[in-house]
C-alpha cells in the first residue's frame, strides 16, 4: 500500500500528539488523531486519560462540519464497542469522511480490526500500516498485554565500563551521572509498575517514586519478598503512592504490612521462590502494560533467564569498578558460547556524560511466556 508524503506528515504529527499522553493514559493506549480535507489540517487530537474523550473525539470536534470528505489519521484503530466512551467508529461514520489511515489494528479482542471492518462497510476507505513501527514503539506494552496478556518488561541499570553495578561492599551511588539519573525518571514515569526485590530493598531503602515537577501520579511499586522480610518502616511505606508484595504463604507478617499501608499479594512458588510468570500475569490482569525493573541481579537473573525480559535500558558510565564488583545478573557459569544471550540495538545515545544503551534480548524459543 502506497502512501504519499502528506500521508507521512500527517501520520508524523498524531504519533507527535500520541507522545503527549505518555506518562497519563494508564491502562488505555497513547493515540493521536489529525484530521486534513484537501492537503489542510483542520482538525487533531490526543487521548489524555482513561475515561475521558479519546483522540478521534477530538479531533472531530475541532474539525466541526468540515470532516465531510476528510481523511482521518490515528495512530491505533478506532475501537468498536462501548467501553467508558461510545465507540468512536460511529463518530466517524456520522462525520461522512472519506476514508481513515491507521498506523496499526487493535488487538484488544473486543476490537481486533472490528473497528476497521465497520468504517469500511460504511463505505469508507480504510487503509492501515502507516508508520506502525513507530507507533508500535509507543505503545509496546499494551500490545503486549492485549496480545500475550503480560506487560512489557524493561530492565533499568546503570553500570561501569566493566560491566558492574556496585562494589564488592554493595555501594552503587553513584555510577551514573545527574543527566542519566534524570532521563531514567522519565522512564519510571511513562512505566505503570517499578519492579524490585527485597534484596535491593533491605540494602538500600529505596523509594523507587517518580521525582518530576509536574508529574501526575505514581507508579504501582511491587517487591518480590517470598519470605516477607520487608520491614514495616521501610521508606516505600512511608510515602505517597501504592505498594505492592508479592510473597509466599505466610500468616503473621502480611497482616503488619497491611497495617503499614501495603497491599500483599500470595503467588505460587517456584524452587522456593516467586513464580514470576503468575506475577506478570497478575499484573496484566490489573490493566498494567509496562513495567520498569530497577533491582539486584537475582531478580534480573531470573527474569533474563526464563525470557520475561523484553528491553534493556543500560546507562553506561565512563568509570571502573574493578574485577571483584557486582554484576548486573545472576546467571549460571556458561561453558559453551552457544548458550551466550543475544541482544541487539534498539537505540543508543549520549546523556550528560554516560551513553545510554537501549537493547532487546533475542530468545531463542519466540513464545513471551515461558511456564517455569
Amino acid at each position: 500500500m502506497k502512501f504519499n508524503r502528506h500521508d507521512v506528515t500527517c501520520m508524523a504529527k498524531a504519533l507527535r500528539l500520541a507522545r503527549l499522553g505518555l506518562n497519563t493514559t494508564h491502562p488505555n493506549p497513547r493515540v493521536g488523531c489529525v484530521i486534513a480535507r484537501n492537503d489542510e489540517l483542520i482538525g487533531s487530537g490526543w487521548h489524555q486519560r482513561a475515561g475521558e474523550e479519546h483522540a478521534e473525539i477530538i479531533a472531530l470536534r475541532e474539525a466541526g462540519d468540515k470532516t465531510v470528505g476528510a481523511t482521518v489519521y490515528v495512530t491505533l484503530e478506532p475501537c468498536s464497542h462501548t467501553g467508558r466512551t461510545p465507540p468512536c467508529v460511529d463518530a466517524l461514520i456520522k462525520a461522512k469522511i472519506a476514508r481513515l489511515v491507521c498506523a496499526h489494528e487493535d488487538p484488544n479482542p473486543a476490537i481486533n480490526g472490528a473497528g476497521l471492518e465497520r468504517l469500511r462497510k460504511a463505505g469508507i476507505r480504510v487503509e492501515s500500516g502507516l508508520l506502525a513501527t513507530q507507533a508500535g514503539e509507543l505503545n509496546r506494552g499494551f500490545l503486549m498485554r492485549m496480545k500475550h496478556q503480560r506487560p512489557w518488561v524493561r530492565v533499568k541499570l546503570a553500570q561501569s565500563m566493566d560491566g558492574h553495578i556496585a562494589l564488592a561492599n554493595g555501594v552503587s551511588q553513584w555510577i551514573s551521572g545527574a543527566a542519566a539519573r534524570a532521563d531514567g525518571q522519565r522512564w519510571r514515569a511513562r512505566s505503570d509498575v517499578i519492579l524490585t526485590g527485597i534484596g535491593t530493598v533491605l540494602a538500600d531503602d529505596p523509594s523507587l517514586n517518580v521525582r518530576i515537577d509536574g508529574n501526575s501520579g505514581q507508579p504501582l511499586r511491587v517487591i518480590v519478598d517470598s519470605q516477607w522480610r520487608m520491614p514495616a518502616d521501610a521508606r516505600l511505606l512511608r510515602i505517597e503512592g501504592k505498594v505492592l508484595i508479592v510473597g509466599l504463604e505466610s500468616t503473621v507478617k502480611v497482616k503488619t504490612l497491611e497495617n503499614a499501608g501495603a497491599e500483599c499479594l500470595v503467588l505460587p512458588a517456584t524452587d522456593g521462590r516467586v513464580n514470576l510468570v503468575a506475577l506478570l500475569r497478575e499484573l496484566a490482569s490489573r490493566g498494567i502494560n509496562e513495567v520498569q525493573v530497577e533491582a539486584g541481579a537475582t531478580l534480573c537473573g531470573a527474569l533474563l533467564q526464563q525470557g520475561l525480559v523484553d528491553e534493556l535500558l543500560i546507562y553506561q558510565a565512563p568509570v571502573l569498578l574493578g574485577g571483584d564488583a557486582r554484576s548486573p545478573f545472576a546467571a549460571p557459569r556458561l561453558d559453551n558460547m552457544a548458550n551466550r544471550v543475544h541482544l541487539k540495538w534498539l537505540d543508543t545515545r549520549q546523556i550528560g556524560c554516560d551513553l545510554r544503551l537501549r537493547l532487546q534480548p533475542v530468545y531463542e524459543d519466540e513464545k513471551c511466556l515461558q511456564e517455569s
